[in-house]
């Protein structure tokens, strides 16, 4: 049996829809975002988590709650699932970004921003933490946190290199991706999505063979 993390963004909120950089500043769901995170959360469900943690952002622990209520478990928080820290940008729109910064913005270094690198090991750190505390081999673990930090810190759990860190897309609000553990390490199962993962039916002979 295997481990799975399911890593959940927050929901939708003002800042999003006027794209700003809303970093560690603490936005809330705006009424689609709760609207968004009630239909998630009935989806998940039924996967029967084990456990929940969330980013202490309020747009994501809001999140978490509506699963919460759902499945009666409690919401621990860790701050380290926290989105990257926006620097100089936070609160300013991407167009006021690129007028201000371009040659940062081209390269997507935020000043007195957090490193993405940074990012990635704390929030995969996170990530291992919380799944070694599942106490069924094939517990379900869900994580609440935000766009960047879930892409960044998959991609380190994953072992990806930086320079490829680019082939992970984005995350749509409250859409999720769903990482397994076996005994052959971490792998990613599902993507940006915003149904219930399907069970896995692969023509991947080496697949076959590890799964059968």
């Amino acid at each position: 049996m295997s481990r799975r993390v399911v890593c959940w963004r927050h929901g939708q909120t003002r800042w999003n829809l006027e794209h700003r950089f809303q970093g560690h500043t603490d936005i809330e769901l705006d009424e689609t975002g709760v609207a968004q995170a009630a239909r998630a959360a009935s989806l998940l469900a039924s996967l029967k988590p084990s456990l929940i943690v969330s980013s202490d952002l309020r747009r994501a622990y809001d999140t978490a709650a509506h699963l919460a209520r759902l499945t009666g478990l409690e919401i621990h928080v860790d701050k380290d699932l926290r989105e990257r820290s926006g620097g100089d940008w936070e609160g300013l729109t991407s167009q006021e970004i690129k007028e201000r910064w371009p040659v940062e913005y081209a390269n997507w270094t935020i000043p007195n921003g957090e490193p993405a690198a940074t990012v990635a090991v704390r929030v995969a750190d996170a990530i291992r933490r919380w799944a070694d505390r599942l106490e069924d081999e094939d517990g379900v673990l869900v994580v609440v946190s935000h766009g960047a930090a879930i892409r960044f810190g998959l991609a380190h759990l994953l072992g990806l290199p930086e320079e490829l860190w680019h082939v992970l897309g984005g995350l749509s609000n409250c859409s999720w991706s769903v990482v397994e553990q076996s005994r052959s390490g971490w792998r990613l199962m599902e993507h940006n999505a915003g149904t219930l993962p399907e069970p896995v039916r692969s023509d991947d002979i080496a697949v076959q063979t590890e799964e059968s």
